[in-house]
């Protein structure tokens, strides 16, 4: 990656042209492109890569379509190979734009991973270059949309590119509801701005940049409007004039080329606007966050401090008092006494059956020596009768 100011590179005609050397501390610029369905955002990314693929400044792009069918472009990074539209769709019970949301949510998930590969090829790539989903409000009003846009613009300078159908803007109305889009999302994302005219081979885009640069160009092209449309776009137009007076513009044809060297050159003034401008606000912001952060844990360490150096007891609700404790105590002694108690009859249990057989075995000797007895007093009589028998 060069390190000087400008680089010199050839172009497709054999022309030397000056490639300004955009971005601070060797950070590549990223380009996240909006647009509304069919505006052309898809084939503007294609010509600006062929741009500079052929400048020899090969770009590092990632895909955020999941339900495209093909990719004109080569993608370093694709939500294709990590999620399954169709599989989402029937998992969940969703339909195409709920299946698209679904995606890009489970894709931010793991955006973390995606972070590590860019920041790895950060030395080589050039511009870090996003494709959005057709349905713009699928990004721009999701969470996935909001997670992945703040986690680029923290680590890389990051420029919001919006791109507009210059040919369906030439009625009054429609220009207005494209400007009050760009608007919206210039507020909700606060990062640098570029706002794309694409498809100038069709339809020049001076009426475009006249109608914001002279309010009364506008209102004259309003006044054949009568519908309540146009009078709600007339007192809009008072509203976005001074959105106007810093948005930068720019004409491009996403078919020929044309107009990419000045839409560069916008992007080299929206990085010097982010490391002038929004890179300090956000490090402001941070550090009040950390600052905010700090003082909340000290306050509550110290709270926990004074909890803990309190003698008086406190009972809180499902805690026994004194009372409850001596009762308790009681009774767990009353059942320790239980317990020694039932096992003093257990051991005056044993003692009755061993006593038990001592008597057995006393009564079974007594019945033995009786058996001797009467065994003795039966010879003894025997012989009595003997010598009376004699005697007679």
């Amino acid at each position: 990656m060069a390190t000087s100011s400008d680089q010199n590179v050839v172009d497709s005609e054999g022309e030397k042209k000056a490639i300004p050397n955009v971005g601070t501390h060797n950070k590549p610029p990223c380009l996240i492109v909006l647009g509304m369905a069919g505006s052309g955002k898809t084939t503007f990314v294609q010509r600006i890569t062929a741009h500079l693929y052929a400048k020899q400044l090969p770009p590092y792009v990632i895909n955020l379509d999941p339900a495209v069918h093909e990719v004109n472009f080569p993608a370093n990074i694709d939500i294709r190979d990590t999620v399954k539209y169709k599989e989402v769709m029937k998992q969940y019970g969703l339909g195409p734009n709920g299946g698209i949301m679904t995606s890009l949510n489970l894709f931010a998930t793991r955006f973390d991973q995606a972070m590590q590969f860019v920041e790895d090829r950060s030395e080589e790539a050039r511009y870090i270059i996003l494709d959005t989903p057709g349905q713009i409000e699928v990004f721009t009003w999701s969470a996935s949309g909001t997670i992945i846009a703040e986690t680029l613009a923290s680590s890389f300078p990051t420029v919001i590119v919006y791109v507009m159908d210059t040919a369906r803007s030439i009625s009054p109305v429609t220009f207005m509801s494209n400007m009050l889009y760009a608007c919206s999302i210039l507020y909700k994302y606060k990062l640098p701005f570029i706002v794309v005219m694409n498809k100038i081979d069709i339809v020049g885009n001076e009426f475009a940049v006249e109608w914001m640069r002279d309010f009364e160009a506008f209102q004259d092209a309003l006044a054949h409007e009568t519908s309540y449309t146009s009078n709600l776009t007339r007192s809009m137009s008072l509203v976005l004039d001074e959105f106007y007076q810093h948005l930068k513009a720019v004409g491009v044809s996403a078919v020929t080329g044309q107009g990419l060297d000045e839409f560069f050159e916008k992007v080299e003034e929206a990085v010097h606007e982010y490391e002038t401008e929004y890179r300090p606000e956000y490090e402001r912001l941070k550090k009040e966050k950390l600052e905010a952060d700090e003082k909340r844990k000290a306050k509550q360490l110290e709270k926990l401090k004074k909890d803990m150096s309190k003698g008086e007891n406190v009972d809180l609700p499902g805690t026994s008092t004194s009372a409850d404790a001596e009762d308790s105590t009681s009774e767990r002694e009353t059942i320790a006494l239980r317990l020694r108690g039932d096992g003093e009859d257990d051991d005056e249990e044993d003692e009755g059956l061993d006593r038990d057989d001592e008597e057995e075995m006393r009564e079974a000797a007594s019945f033995q020596r009786f058996l001797q007895t009467q065994g003795a007093h039966a010879s003894s009589k025997k012989s009595t009768q003997n010598d009376d028998q004699q005697v007679t």
